[in-house]
C-alpha cells in the first residue's frame, strides 16, 4: 500500500540489499584475514617448537624417501617421525621436499656447498618471505607429482595441430546454433547433421584426447598452490647472482611462470569436471573432452619445455629456505669450514659436537678429531654408555655439512666426504638372513662406496662384526679397517668387546683407543656420556644384571 500510494520508492529496497552484500563481503574478508593470521601464528608456533626441542610429530616426516638399502639414511634417522628431515623441512611443495631429501641422501660437491652457505645467509633473514610462503594456499587440498607433471609437459603431441582445434571450435558453434535454430522453430535436420559430424569427430579423437588429459597427474588446487608460490618468488628482490638468475628465469621472455601455471590450473579444473553431469551433457553437442584436450595441448606447446626448469627452481629455493629457517632458529650452529685435503688424508675436526635431534638440555657434547695422524677412533664402553649416539652425532653432522647446512657444534673443520655407516642390523626371517649376514652385506656396500666415490669415506661402524666369535671378529675387523684405510678412509668403530681394542697394534698410530665409562650411584647405573682417551677399564654387564635382580 505504501508503494501504491508512492510514500516510498521501490528503489529503497536496494538499500538494505546493498548493505547486506557489503556486510557479506566484509565478513568473508574478515574470515580470510583471520584464517591467514591463524596460519601465520601456527608457522611461528612450529618455529618456537623447533627451537624448544618440541617439534617431533609436528612436520613432514619424509617417510616416502625411506630406503633400507641406503648406505646411511636409516642408521642416522634422516627420515621418519622425529628424524632430521622433519626438523629441517618447511617446504610447501613436493619438489622442495624432493630437493631437500636429495641433499641429505647424496653429499654435494664443495663448490655447491660453499655457494649454498651464501644463499642461506641471504635467505635466513627473509622472515616475511618464509611467512608468506607458509600461509599461501593453506586451505588448498593439493595433489601434485612434479615428476609426472614434467613428463606430461615435455611429452609428444597427441592430438592433431591447430587447424583441427579451430575446426572443432567452429563446429561446436555451428552445432549450438543449429540446436538453437531448431528450438526457434527451424527444421531439426541442420542440428542433426552437425550432431552427426560431432559424433564422428568425438569417435575419432576421444582416445587421443583421453590420453592428453589423463596424463596430468595433479589436481587444480595443487597447481594453484604452485602458481601462488611462484608469484610470491617472482616479486621477491634477491641480492645473490644465483637467486636473481632464478627470478629472471621465472619471468623470461615476458612470460611469468605463475601466470602460465595458473592457466594450466584452469584447464585442470575443466579436466576434474570431466565426470560431472554438465560435462556429460556437453560432451556431444560441445565436444567437451576434445575442447579441453586441445586447450591442454596448446598449453603444452607454449610452456611445456619450461616446466622442468620451473620445478627445479622452486624445489631448490624451497630447500634453501628450509635450511635458512633452521639457521635462523639455531643461530649458535655454525657453518662448517671446508679444508682442501690435497695429498693428505681426509679430515673431521669437531669441537663440542652434539646431536641435533637430542634436546639441548640432554645433549652431551664431545670433541672428535680424525685426520692424517688419527685415521680411526676405536671407542669402547659399556652398553648404553653413548657409543651409538656418538656415531650418529658424527654421521648426522657430516650429512648436514655435506648438504650445505649449519652443524650442531661450536666448530667443524672438514674435507668433503662420502658417508657410510653400519649401526643397525637385524635378522630377516622373510629373506632367511641372520643379523651377522645382514651386517656384512651392508658393510660390502660401504666398501663399494669407498672404492667408487671421488671423495674420501667417513665410515661409522657400531659393534663391528658382533655376530661372530671373538677370534674371527678381531681378525676380520683388523682386515676390514686395513682395507678401508688403504682407500683413504677415516672413521669410528665402537665395541664393548675389549679384545677388539687390541687391533690397534696392527694399525699403529693411525688408530686411537677412546672410551665411555659408567659408575653406580645409589643403586643405579649412571653415565656421563663424555668421551675419554684409552680403553674402558670395566664392563657393566654383570652389574646391570644384578641391579635388575638377576642372581649372577
Amino acid at each position: 500500500m505504501s508503494f501504491a500510494k508512492e510514500w516510498f520508492s521501490a528503489y529503497w529496497l536496494a538499500m538494505p540489499f546493498g548493505v547486506y552484500v557489503a556486510f557479506a563481503i566484509f565478513h568473508e574478508q574478515a574470515l580470510r584475514a583471520r584464517a591467514r593470521v591463524e596460519t601465520a601464528a601456527g608457522f611461528y608456533r612450529k618455529g618456537l617448537a623447533r627451537m624448544g626441542d618440541a617439534w617431533a610429530g609436528t612436520g613432514q616426516t619424509g617417510d616416502r624417501f625411506r630406503d633400507e638399502a641406503h648406505v646411511y639414511a636409516e642408521d642416522l634417522d634422516l627420515f621418519g617421525r622425529g628424524g632430521l628431515f622433519e626438523l629441517l623441512s618447511t617446504a610447501r611443495l613436493p619438489m622442495g621436499e624432493n630437493q631437500l631429501a636429495n641433499w641429505l641422501r647424496i653429499p654435494s660437491a664443495k663448490e655447491a656447498i660453499l655457494e649454498r652457505h651464501s644463499l642461506i645467509r641471504e635467505l635466513r633473514d627473509k622472515l616475511d618471505l618464509r611467512e608468506d610462503l607458509a600461509v599461501t594456499g593453506e586451505d588448498l587440498r593439493t595433489r601434485l607429482n612434479p615428476e609426472s607433471l614434467v613428463d606430461w609437459a615435455e611429452g609428444q603431441r597427441v592430438l592433431p595441430k591447430s587447424p583441427w582445434r579451430f575446426a572443432a571450435a567452429i563446429l561446436t558453434l555451428c552445432t549450438a546454433a543449429g540446436i538453437g535454430y531448431y528450438f526457434a522453430g527451424g527444421p531439426f535436420r541442420i542440428a542433426l547433421i552437425f550432431l552427426a559430424i560431432d559424433a564422428g569427430i568425438l569417435s575419432a579423437l576421444r582416445k587421443q584426447a583421453q590420453a592428453v588429459i589423463h596424463g596430468v597427474s595433479c589436481n587444480a588446487e595443487g597447481l594453484l598452490l604452485f602458481s601462488q608460490i611462484l608469484q610470491r618468488l617472482e616479486r621477491e628482490p634477491f641480492a645473490s647472482r644465483r637467486l636473481r638468475t632464478f627470478s629472471a628465469e621465472l619471468t623470461a621472455e615476458g612470460r611469468r611462470a605463475s601466470r602460465a601455471i595458473r592457466k594450466l590450473a584452469r584447464i585442470v579444473y575443466w579436466i576434474d569436471a570431466e565426470h560431472s553431469l554438465l560435462a556429460h551433457l556437453a560432451e556431444l553437442p560441445l565436444l567437451y573432452t576434445i575442447q579441453v584436450a586441445f586447450a591442454a595441448e596448446t598449453w603444452r606447446a607454449h610452456f611445456g619445455r619450461s616446466m622442468r626448469r620451473w620445478v627445479e627452481i622452486v624445489g631448490e629455493i624451497e630447500a634453501l629456505l628450509s635450511l635458512a629457517g633452521y639457521s635462523f632458529e639455531h643461530p649458535a650452529d655454525p657453518f662448517p669450514e671446508f679444508v682442501n685435503a690435497g695429498n693428505s688424508a681426509a679430515m673431521f675436526h669437531a669441537e663440542q659436537l652434539g646431536h641435533p635431534l637430542i634436546p639441548a638440555a640432554r645433549c652431551v657434547r664431545n670433541c672428535v678429531r680424525l685426520d692424517d695422524e688419527t685415521r680411526v677412533l676405536l671407542v669402547s664402553g659399556s652398553n648404553m654408555s653413548g657409543k651409538s649416539t656418538l656415531l650418529r652425532a658424527v654421521g648426522i653432522n657430516a650429512v648436514l655439512a655435506m648438504a650445505g647446512a649449519p652443524v650442531r657444534a661450536t666448530s667443524l673443520r672438514v674435507t668433503p666426504l662420502a658417508i657410510g655407516t653400519r649401526i643397525r642390523s637385524t635378522d630377516s626371517l622373510q629373506e632367511g638372513r641372520s643379523g651377522f649376514y645382514t651386517e656384512i652385506l651392508h658393510i660390502r656396500e660401504v666398501f663399494r662406496l669407498a672404492e667408487s666415490s671421488k671423495q674420501p669415506l667417513l665410515f661409522l661402524f657400531d659393534e663391528l662384526l658382533e655376530g661372530t666369535n671373538s677370534k674371527d671378529r678381531r681378525i676380520g675387523a683388523e682386515s676390514l679397517l686395513q682395507a678401508l684405510l688403504g682407500q683413504g678412509a677415516i672413521g669410528i668403530v665402537t665395541t664393548h668387546d675389549l679384545a677388539l681394542t687390541e687391533i690397534g697394534q696392527g694399525l699403529g698410530q693411525r688408530l686411537r683407543n677412546m672410551h665411555f665409562q659408567d659408575y653406580v650411584e645409589n643403586g643405579k647405573m649412571r653415565f656421563d656420556y663424555t668421551l675419554r682417551d684409552g680403553v674402558v677399564a670395566k664392563s657393566n654387564a654383570i652389574e646391570l644384571m644384578r641391579l635388575i635382580g638377576l642372581q649372577v
